[in-house]
Order: structure tokens, then C-alpha cells, then sequence
């Protein structure tokens, strides 16, 4: 049985986050403005990957840190040149002067066909495959289907060359010049490797000898940032220090217990310690009603109260603008006043269930948007860029909104709460959108133990650019996501283009962000492009893009170009342009070799989850699963001789295991209790980076051994024996199982516990989100976390278990049966036996 994804459908103009866009038909040519469109939707985020660990893995020796670190971007020095300027910065592939350098192109040599690009190996584009399979019908299959992920924002030192200057773009489709340009010498003369039209240099390009053109970075480098001349303030001095972010307002709760509200005080006192000196700051705490603190009274805790039950008036707001308060305050002058408002927080005094304790949240953020907006609100129209980059709001909440505009009662219960519910999701949503349109993006960080009501909260969160997260409680792990939330932005108001080769379609894009309007960017006579809006370029974004061809391809190579142009963090218009190149091929093995299985199985992965909606959607999603790898062993696979059985192909061994630990994990399987919980890992996984969706997808295993150093296993349970100490890396879950035995053993737990506790530090180091990190002993009752994440293999036949886990021949005899007697029967099925029920024979490990 085949299994086929939903068919593109019309993009709309506000789509639901994250952003799936698809164009109104897959085959069309013609776009909504007049030029040729090519179909593509959007998403996808990338936080750096954790170190790849060899067997045994060195000892972990970094110190555990408490305080995020931000990558910082690359500061630009210009140089003066006769023909261009540039950085004297290292690009970040290695120059192609053969394609870089190239003569016309009838006298162009021919490229061997088995050329590895090392654009193939940009850090900021995967592709599922580093080749492009001729034949239609299987390139399309949808069981495996071919596309890329697509991480525009990412930050990796030292970065591509930057060059200040416009980039030079076809006047016919709108794509840049890039190093499989051919160049005539004599002219100067560039073809364009989307649309194989000429454009002029204007002389630029002429020169004696092909060997002259790798003076161009972009005729050499996969990946260029363009500084566009002219915006960038005058005076500026671009060095780290100087980076330039939008102000940042702290909204507080005010119901919370003294518990929570203690770990809050700590979290918000390293908050605003880690902040730079220039960067602005606005602190509001909202109950019943909106207290806007003041900054002007110095060492004296002063607050303006507003009422919380209706939104402002425009009038109030001017009162509140235009009056002697000081509501943003830059940290050098203000440092202490913030301390002395945190300290002065109070904790919920009446005896009302956190549930039902009224909370102003819609309100709050309604009067941080007017102080942000400041007097211009009157004025604004459309999309307003405010001088640097994105403002933010960090909301940080222990309850649901109960109080005022967009709130739901109470109890869920009350008669007429569904209702009440659409309609206070409907005004989060366009409270979301007057946030982006005014540049600023909602963060609301929630933690305890009280619903927060997520479909209430949500909208709020994607409509204006942000996330929403849960914790535990106010403590390590959420203190952590406050430092990062505030300083992930790269950049801000930024245009995403996709570019290919005629023949070549952009099926469906899943990201955070919504098509572009055709008035918001630069048009061409035949741009077959598609534009994506990016509420903030963020390094630890990123977007999925699936890719099919109209009909058998007959040319050699296939081209991809992605761009986007944002401002950055030094309040100046970018442009970064990748440019990458496959190579086509005939034969099915040669594609099925060049499978990249982690990329494929995540932009399945985020295919599948976009369709999980709600809980009966994520079960049905579980059986899209298996009829994808049964389709997928049909389609590219071998049947067992005298057998109905069917071979997974030995080339895609790791895909089935990847897409088997989605299918039972907490995305789409019930390991989590609560429905909430699963819709707020969804939304951070579509949006995610390739690093964190991949350990979001399936966890990664790494066990102490004697001595310090680890050794990474397959996610199995036969991993938990009981003289050793596990870590499971879950993306947004780290857990530290100590098995019983190491346990009774005081100084070797101590011992183990802090590597693995430093191991997880050095996992997570960047990430965004920060996960949770929980450490526990073999028997606990919070170890049901770990083991229900593991797959159950010790219900395998013995040969099975070795086979799949060699590991388990170095035990002694004792040791394996103590960790055989440990395990508990459930029905839960194995990874063997779940393939078998799909009639195909499980893959060897590879």
C-alpha cells in the first residue's frame, strides 16, 4: 500500500505556524503576479550539533556553565579594491576556481560527472540526497521523497566572506552570480545557471585568463553575505560589542506561590546580569492589573498601575507615553532599579487555586506593544522597521489567561467555555499580528505545575515570531531560556528566496515564517522564485523544503540557490546567498547510496508531524508511518526469495529505526501525559534546527565507562546494566540513568554522575531551547522517563540482540543474566518485531 502526503493546497496569506506554504498548483506556471512560479512551502531551525564521539569517547572535561554563550556574528572591516570590496576574512568552503573561472559556454570543458561540490557540505543547506535521481517516478515517490533543510540564519565561525557591495543578479529570474556561473572573459558576460541567460558585468568580469576571476568571492565560494552600501549608519564601528538589539520587556505574573516565585527572582536576577550594557529594558507584572514599573525614581520601586479588564484606550496610552515615567531604560543605567523591582515582588496572598487566580496576560502585552510602539503608534501603517532589529517580549507565566481581553474562565467546565475559548485564541492570533507588524516578537515562557491552556497561549507565540515553552518550574533550565530567548536573533525583517533549475519544483516549505506579498521585495520579468517572510533570522531556525522534478531530467547537474536579505545585528541590509549543485545520476543504487538518512528522515519526520494536529491525528500519523516504510521497501527494496517478505534496501538501514523511534516517541506517540505538552514539542520541531529536530526524532545514547571516557550505543534498553551510568540526549529532554549496582558504589556515583551531568552541559551548551536535565536510579519512579524512550529490545531472540547491539558480547555471563532477569514484560513491540509486522525483514545495522 502506498502512502501519499496532503497535496499542496492554496497558500493563504496568514497560514498556521509553523508556516506550511504551497503554491496554488504544483504544475503551475504563471504566479498570482504575473511571472512563473515554482510551488514551496516553509520551515525549520538549527542549533550547533552535538561533538561526535569516537568509541570510547574522551573524558568530559569541560566545566559545567550556568550562563548561555551566544554566537556572536562576524564583524566586517571593509577594504577599498578597484573592482570590488571585501573582508579579508576566510570564506567557508574551499574556492572552485574551474567553475568560478569559465569560458563560454560552448568551450567550456566538461565536468567530470563524479565531482563532489562541497556544496554539497555547506554547513547552512542538507539535501535528503547528494545526488538527484533521473527517473520522475521515483525521485517523486512520496514514501521517501527528495528535498532539503535550509538553516539561512546559522552562524558558523569564521563565516563566508562578506563583500559590501550589491550582489550582481540576473535581470531575467532574479538569481545571483555564483561560482557554476560561466563567465565569457572576453565580454565579461555571466550565464545564469537558473534561467542560462546572459547578463552584463558592465566590464567587471573582463579579464586575461580564466585564473583571474577567483579575485571575485562569489565566483569561488558556495556562500557570499552581501553589505549593501548606503545602510549602514554613519559612525559605526562594527565590533561585538556594539551589536544592536530591539528593546526587551519582562512581563511577570504576579499570582504565583513563594516557591515558584523564588526561582523566579533568581532566574530574573542572572537575566538581567547577563544582559549588555546598551541593551534596553522594560519590566510590567500583571494580575488583575497591569503595573508598568518606572525606571526614573532610582533606588525607589515605582509603578504605574493600569486596569487589566479591558485593553487600553488610545488615550490612556498617550497619558502613559507622553508623561515623566522612564518605562525603557538602557541595563548600564538601570541595572540596579531592575534588582530592587525583583526583590520587591511579592508572593499570590489569597487562598485561590492557581487556575482561577485572575491574570491580565492579554492586557500586559497590549500595554508593552503601545510603550514599544511609543508615540509613533498613531502613525503606523503596514510592516514598520524599527531601528535595531526586532523589540521582544518575554512573558514569563505560571497560570492561563484568566482575566481581560482574550481570557477563558476559569474552570473548563463552565458552559460555555468552548466558545470562549475560539474566541480568545482568535484575539491572541491578531494580538500575535500586531506584534510582527510592529517588529516585535512574544516569547512566554511558562512553568509549574497549573495548565497554562497552550491553544489559548500559542497563537500569541507564532503569530508575532516567538515560541512557547513549558518548565518544570522558574528554575536552571527556564533561567537559561530566558539568557538565550533574548539574544537568539541573528537579524531581522528578512526575505527568503528559493531558487532551482527549470524542471525542478518546490513542493512544500515548513518554517517559521509566511509567503511574502509580491509588493514586498524586488520582482523579475521571470522570476520563478518563491518568497518567504521571516519574522526574525535566527541561527536556530530552520526550513524543510521538498523538491520534485515536472518529468525525467536529462541535464547533468541540477542547481539550488537560497538567499536571504535581513538586517543585522549591526543595523545593516545583508544579503547571504548559497548556491549549491548535484550531480544527476541513472542508476538507483548510486542515488539509494548518496541518501543522506538523518536529513531524509527528519524532513519526514517534520512532514509527518505538521499533519498531528491533535492526539487522533498523531495516531493516525503513526499508521502513515508504516505504510511509508512498507512503501518504501516496495519501491526500493528486494523480495526474500520464496517469501512474501520484503528487504528494507541496505542503504537506507538507519531510516526505518529513526522513523520507528518518531512513531513511539513523544511527537506523535503518548509517553507524555498531556496533550499540551505534545502540541508545544510539535511546534518546536517544525521550527527546529536539523541538529535538535534529529535528537528530537531519536534519541541519542552514550554510556559511562570506567575511567571517564563514553561510548555511544544504540537507543536500546539493553543499555541499562546496572554497573553503569547512561545518557540519554532526547533534544529537549537530557536524562542521567544510574543503574543500581554504581548506585550502592558512593564515590564512583559521584564521580559518574558529574561527567555525565558535564557531558550533558557540553550536548546543550548552545542550544535553544535549553533542555530539562534530570538524573535519577535504576527503580526510581522518574526513571519510566528514560526506559519509555528506549526501544524494548531485549525481546529479541539472542542473535538479535548481538547483531543489533554488539556491546552486549563483551558481558560476562553473570552480568547478562542479572540484566535479562531486570527487564519488565509489556506489550510495547520491539524494533524487529515491528518490522516483521510489516511483513519486511528488520535491516542489518550498517
Amino acid at each position: 500500500m502506498e502512502e501519499t502526503p496532503p497535496q499542496p493546497q492554496a497558500a493563504h496569506a496568514s497560514p498556521p505556524f509553523p508556516a506550511i506554504f504551497t503554491p496554488p498548483s504544483a504544475l503551475s506556471s504563471t504566479s498570482l503576479r504575473g511571472s512563473p512560479t515554482v510551488p514551496s512551502p516553509a520551515h525549520f531551525s538549527t542549533p550547533p550539533g552535538p561533538p561526535v564521539f569516537s568509541s570510547p569517547l574522551r573524558p568530559a572535561t569541560v566545566p559545567f556553565r550556568t550562563t548561555p554563550i551566544s554566537p556572536q556574528a562576524v564583524p566586517f572591516a571593509s577594504r577599498t579594491a578597484s573592482s570590488s570590496s571585501s573582508v579579508s576574512l576566510p570564506t567557508s568552503s574551499a574556492p572552485h576556481t574551474m567553475n568560478g573561472a569559465a569560458t563560454p559556454h560552448s568551450h567550456v570543458p566538461s565536468v567530470a560527472p563524479s565531482l563532489e561540490d562541497s556544496s554539497i557540505d555547506s554547513p547552512y543547506v542538507l539535501f535528503s540526497a547528494r545526488k538527484v535521481l533521473k527517473q520522475k517516478k521515483l525521485l517523486n515517490a512520496p514514501s521517501l521523497g527528495f528535498g532539503a533543510l535550509v538553516s539561512p540564519g546559522r552562524e558558523v565561525p569564521p563565516g563566508p566572506e562578506a563583500l559590501e557591495r550589491d550582489p550582481r543578479r540576473c535581470l531575467n529570474c532574479g538569481a545571483y552570480v555564483n561560482l557554476y556561473c560561466d563567465v565569457l572573459i572576453g565580454s565579461g558576460q555571466w550565464q545564469c545557471v537558473i534561467c542560462k541567460k546572459l547578463n552584463s558585468s558592465e566590464g567587471e568580469f573582463v579579464v586575461s585568463s580564466k585564473q583571474d576571476l577567483v579575485q571575485w568571492p562569489e565566483l569561488v565560494s558556495s556562500t557570499v553575505d552581501y553589505v549593501h552600501p548606503g545602510s549602514r549608519r554613519p559612525g559605526l564601528i562594527p565590533v561585538p560589542v556594539l551589536r544592536v538589539s530591539g528593546p526587551i520587556f519582562i512581563l511577570i505574573d504576579e499570582c504565583l506561590d513563594e516557591a515558584h516565585l523564588q526561582h523566579l527572582q533568581g532566574s530574573l536576577h542572572a537575566f538581567v546580569d547577563s544582559l549588555p550594557p546598551t541593551a534596553r529594558i522594560g519590566i510590567i507584572s500583571f494580575g488583575r492589573t497591569v503595573s508598568v514599573y518606572d525606571f526614573s525614581e532610582g533606588a525607589a520601586v515605582s509603578a504605574d498601575v493600569l486596569p487589566g479588564s479591558k485593553s487600553l484606550a488610545q488615550e490612556s496610552l498617550k497619558v502613559l507615553i507622553y508623561g515623566t515615567g522612564v518605562y525603557l531604560s538602557p541595563i548600564h543605567a538601570s541595572l540596579p532599579v531592575a534588582h530592587t523591582i525583583f526583590s520587591s515582588l511579592r508572593p499570590y496572598q489569597f487562598s485561590v487555586a492557581e487556575v482561577s487566580r485572575d491574570r491580565c496576560l492579554g492586557a500586559a502585552v497590549e500595554v508593552a506593544l503601545g510603550i514599544i510602539q511609543g508615540p509613533s503608534a498613531e502613525l503606523s501603517r503596514g510592516i514598520i522597521k524599527r531601528s535595531g532589529g526586532n523589540c521582544r517580549i518575554l512573558v514569563c507565566a505560571g497560570g492561563p489567561n484568566t482575566f481581560g481581553p482574550g481570557s477563558t474562565p476559569h474552570s473548563v467546565q463552565h458552559p460555555n467555555y468552548a466558545y470562549l475559548e475560539k474566541t480568545a485564541m482568535k484575539y491572541m492570533e491578531s494580538l500575535g499580528h500586531e506584534a510582527r507588524r510592529h517588529s516585535t516578537i512574544v516569547d512566554i515562557l511558562c512553568a509549574g505545575t497549573c495548565p497554562v491552556r497552550v491553544p489559548v497561549l500559542q497563537p500569541l507565540a507564532k503569530c508575532s515570531g516567538g515560541v512557547l515553552l513549558l518548565h518544570d518550574d522558574f528554575g536552571e533550565a527556564f533561567g537559561v531560556n530566558l539568557q538565550r530567548a533574548s539574544t537568539k536573533a541573528t537579524g531581522s525583517h528578512g526575505l527568503f528566496e528559493i531558487r532551482c533549475s527549470d524542471g525542478m519544483l518546490v513542493t512544500q516549505v515548513i518554517g517559521p515564517g509566511e509567503e511574502a506579498s509580491p509588493d514586498s521585495h524586488e520582482t523579475f520579468k521571470h522570476d520563478t522564485s518563491f518568497c518567504i517572510q521571516m519574522h526574525s533570522v535566527e541561527g536556530t531556525q530552520s526550513f524543510s523544503v521538498s523538491l520534485e522534478t515536472k518529468a525525467d531530467i536529462r541535464n547533468d547537474f541540477i542547481y539550488f540557490q537560497f538567499a536571504v536579505r535581513y538586517s543585522n545585528m549591526y543595523q545593516t541590509e545583508s544579503t547571504r546567498v548559497i548556491t549549491s549543485r548535484l550531480q544527476t545520476v541513472d542508476g538507483l543504487s548510486a542515488y539509494l547510496s548518496s541518501v543522506q538518512e538523518d536529513v531524509a528522515s527528519v524532513i519526514i519526520g517534520k512532514r509527518t508531524v505538521l499533519r498531528a494536529k491533535t492526539a487522533s491525528d498523531a495516531f493516525d500519523m503513526r499508521l502513515t508511518i508504516d505504510e511509508r516504510i512498507k512503501d518504501v521497501a516496495l519501491k526500493f527494496g528486494t523480495q526474500v526469495p520464496k517469501s512474501k517478505l520484503y528487504r528494507f534496501p541496505k542503504e537506507l538501514s538507519s531510516l526505518p529505526e529513526c522513523l520507528f523511534h518518531l512513531r513511539r516517541g513523544p511527537l506523535l506517540g503518548s509517553i507524555i501525559g498531556h496533550e499540551d505538552e505534545r502540541s508545544v514539542l510539535r511546534s518546536l520541531f517544525l521550527n527546529a534546527s536539523f541538529d535538535l529536530s534529529l535528537r528530537m526524532l531519536a534519541p541519542r545514547c552514550i554510556m559511562h565507562r570506567e575511567g571517564g571516557t563514553f561510548e555511544e550505543l544504540p537507543a536500546y534498553d539493553l543499555t541499562m546494566q546496572s554497573n553503569c551510568a547512561v545518557v540519554l540526549d532526547h533534544g529537549t529532554d537530557i536524562f542521567i540513568w544510574l543503574g543500581a549496582e554504581l548506585a550502592t558504589q558512593e564515590g564512583q556515583t559521584a564521580a559518574a554522575l558529574a561527567a555525565c551531568r558535564t557531558l550533558a552541559e557540553e550536548l546543550s551548551e548552545l542550544r535553544f531551547p535549553a533542555p530539562r536535565i534530570l538524573s535519577f536510579r535504576e527503580g526510581s519512579s522518574q526513571a519510566r522517563y528514560f526506559v519509555s524512550r528506549l526501544i524494548p529490545a531485549h525481546k529479541d531472540p539472542t542473535y538479535e540482540q548481538e547483531s543489533r547491539f554488539p556491546q552486549l558480547r563483551t558481558l560476562a555471563p553473570e552480568l547478562r543474566a542479572r540484566l535479562k532477569s531486570s527487564f519488565i514484560h509489556f506489550d510495547d513491540p520491539s524494533f524487529c518485531e515491528w518490522m516483521r509486522s510489516l511483513k519486511l525483514v528488520p535491516p542489518e545495522q550498517s
